[in-house]
């Protein structure tokens, strides 16, 4: 199977938990240092890092270390290709799938 397969499937499980898809949304207005994501949750920093870390391995979230913070933002283009690929699966193309095997027929 194509490995975009793999990569999708991968945002869709990790954004797929609720906390997590509510801190995409925070992260869609701007950076945020991780005691900020921590707060809105009452949640523990081992927590957070598990749910930061599904994020960051599915690509959605990048990170930097500033002093002794960490400031999460959302990995704009690579969600731009995400969702532009997710539209092209819910509607035919000329490159369609189904197109390829009716051709193989």
């Amino acid at each position: 199977m194509e490995q975009r397969y793999f990569d999708m499937a991968k945002v869709l499980k990790a954004i797929s938990d609720p906390k997590r898809l509510r801190i995409v949304d925070m992260l869609s207005c701007g950076e945020l240092c991780a005691c900020v994501i921590q707060e809105e949750f009452n949640i523990t920093q081992p927590t957070l890092s598990h749910d930061m870390r599904v994020l960051l391995d599915a690509g959605i979230v990048s990170a930097r270390k500033e002093w002794k913070n960490i400031y999460y933002s959302l990995n704009v283009e690579y969600l731009e290709q995400f969702t532009d690929t997710l539209s092209k699966m819910f509607h035919p193309t000329p490159d369609c799938i189904c197109h390829k095997r009716r051709n193989e027929e």
